[in-house]
């Protein structure tokens, strides 16, 4: 990305972000202006172009001066953004402590002008990890009656969330997008009323740092590379030695995933515990604190826990990155009891992002990228594509007590940071396991030459033999980047014909969704429009009813456009895939990661 000057005592709204880097990646715009490049996706008789006429561009531009500011100001009127003076209460620190901060605020000064010397990887560069529409929002109270086009389905009452990284202050040094606080959006829906909120998950890394006034945590991504990442980690070390911050409480960011179960809306990233979150009366949401099932877990949980939608228990893994076991399996009862951890046996610890469960198994992916934290040593990343290590599934019984009868199957070049779903065919002694193939497999992670693919993929697993297969679904002439969505999740673990994907591209961005027909590989497209883009998409059935048609509901998703710098939340008939309603949003919404929906009877119920 080209350098250019800013003036730093009043930030306008002329550009998304200056940068000091040389760095380049082609995320569409300029940084200078909102100038596009035209991308006019191709129609054809399964692909839907959505335009819409929308105003007033608005844009945050990011102060220079770090510490003293948040990232984001406290409102945004869409018009002129201005950054506020930062309001954060002095902490109450004896002659040691502030002595010992000032000692290691001037360490940190020095380890920061180091690393500015030398040039980011894009992927720890926040001009281009956090640009655009990827830049953070401010909190937003509860706007009711927003502008609707169209009518709201009369069967869609409740509220959906989702959940993204949204970093409260300018990052010092390197961020990853994934390094960003937790912010959640919801939209409230009322008998085709619709309402709009979007908060902070106030985490303790994140009340501990606004408290500071300044980033403090070292970012697990961004940051946590070479020699300057082994110096961070000491930093923050001494700081807890000190007092200055308290790393007992947890240091997660709760930005990734969201779930409802027993009556508790949990929003979760792997590093830490759930946090619980309630949504009031009037379609705000609270955080009401870390949560650990009435002091039941004892550990982290990844941010894609699976709730088996006939038994209604929940099913989750824990990783580690330090110390064996690396791997736990566990899973609640609908009331919340949890049962005993079972140790998964892994030699090194792994990237754990998502897993599958089937009516009666988990299925537990043993893949190529792994941490190992001694890289940083000799100057790299911890995590790491293993290229020589053998990728395999882990089939267990859902009531598992040990993983002595764990069957591993081998399955070679089949990372999937996102698993769609699985069932079995006992008939063929086979699991079957939907998800995205990515290559390379740490791309997310390491600035890699190599453009990402994400394959769409059937993976068969037989238990009997312990071989698999591997079959591309789509079409080699249809193939597009899909990597975010999901399955009637009323029909989680048992054979599925559609899934309902993000098309993501131009990579990162999303430029719509397809509805694909897993037996046929039929694809239909759903593209948002020129420079409009969104996310997951997140389909909500008409019903409960698992005896009426699979495709028989909705498909919701935030949108972007990039022309007017406006925001919708879509619905669109998952039948025809025509769009039903939009409902106009007050302010922009970042793009971000997963969502749930949580129909108005289960809310009346809410702990």
């Amino acid at each position: 990305m080209a350098s250019s000057s800013c003036n730093c005592a009043k930030p306008q709204i002329s550009h998304p972000l200056s940068s000091a880097s040389s760095s380049t990646v082609h995320l569409g715009h300029s940084p200078t202006s909102i100038s596009w490049n035209s991308r006019q996706p191709n129609r054809t008789h399964n692909i839907s172009i959505i335009h819409s006429a929308l105003h007033s561009p608005s844009v945050l531009h990011f102060p220079k001066q770090p510490y003293q500011n948040p990232l984001i100001p406290i409102e945004d009127d869409s018009v002129n953004v201005q950054v506020q003076p930062k309001t954060h209460r002095h902490p109450q620190w004896n002659l040691l402590q502030r002595a010992a901060a000032m000692a290691l605020d001037m360490a940190e000064s020095a380890l920061v002008s180091l690393e500015l010397q030398h040039p980011l990887p894009k992927t720890a560069d926040p001009h281009v990890q956090i640009s655009g529409n990827f830049a953070p929002v401010p909190e937003q109270p509860v706007k009711q009656a927003l502008p609707v086009t169209g009518t709201i389905p009369s069967c869609i009452n409740g509220v959906y969330l989702r959940n993204g990284a949204n970093p409260l202050f300018e990052p010092v040094a390197g961020h990853h997008f994934f390094d960003g606080d937790g912010m959640v959006h919801a939209v409230t829906i009322d008998n085709g009323n619709a309402s709009y909120a979007c908060r902070f998950t106030e985490t303790q890394r994140f009340l501990q740092e606004k408290e500071l006034g300044r980033p403090v945590f070292p970012k697990a991504i961004g940051e946590l590379h070479g020699h300057s990442g082994i110096a961070r980690l000491l930093l923050f070390y001494a700081r807890g030695l000190f007092g200055l911050v308290d790393h007992k409480q947890g240091t997660g960011v709760a930005n990734a995933g969201l779930v409802y179960f027993n009556n508790r809306l949990l929003a979760m990233s792997e590093d830490d515990l759930p946090y619980h979150l309630r949504i009031t009366p009037s379609g705000d949401l609270e955080t009401v604190g870390r949560y650990n099932f009435d002091d039941q877990l004892k550990s982290t949980m990844i941010a894609h826990p699976k709730i088996d939608p006939f038994s209604k228990e929940l099913f989750a893994l824990s990783y580690d990155v330090i110390q064996k076991p690396y791997l736990k399996y566990f899973k609640f009862q609908p009331d919340g009891t949890k049962s005993p951890d079972v140790e998964i046996p892994l030699s090194m610890p792994t990237m754990m992002h998502d897993f599958a469960i089937t009516e009666n198994f988990v299925v537990i992916p043993n893949q190529q990228v792994l941490f190992k934290l001694q890289e940083m040593i000799f100057g790299g990343s911890p995590v790491i594509y293993d290229k020589n290590k053998k990728s395999s599934f882990g089939i267990l019984s859902k009531n598992a007590s040990d993983s002595k009868d764990i069957i591993w199957v081998e399955s070679p070049d089949t990372f999937c940071f996102h698993l769609w779903n699985a069932w079995e065919e006992p008939e063929s002694d086979e699991v079957v396991v939907i998800g995205s193939c990515m290559t390379p497999p740490d791309s997310i992670f390491n600035e890699c030459d190599e453009s990402l693919k994400s394959v769409l993929s059937e993976i068969r697993l037989n238990l009997k033999t312990g071989k698999s297969t591997r079959r591309p679904i789509i079409s080699e002439s249809e193939q597009v980047n899909l990597e975010a969505g999901m399955v009637d999740r009323n029909r989680l673990g048992r054979r599925t014909r559609y899934a309902y994907l993000a098309i993501a591209e131009p990579w990162p961005k999303v430029s719509g969704f397809a509805k694909i027909d897993l037996f046929t590989g039929e694809v239909k497209k759903y593209i948002y429009g020129d420079k409009k883009f969104g996310g997951e998409p997140f389909f909500l059935p008409r019903d409960d009813n698992c005896e009426s048609a699979e495709d028989d509901g909705y498909i919701i998703s935030f949108v972007h456009d990039e022309n007017s710098w406006k925001s919708e939340l879509q619905i669109v008939d998952a039948i025809n895939l025509q769009l039903e309603s939009s409902i106009k949003l007050p302010s922009r919404v970042p793009y971000g990661f997963h969502g749930t929906f949580i129909d108005a009877k289960s809310l009346i119920n809410q702990a």
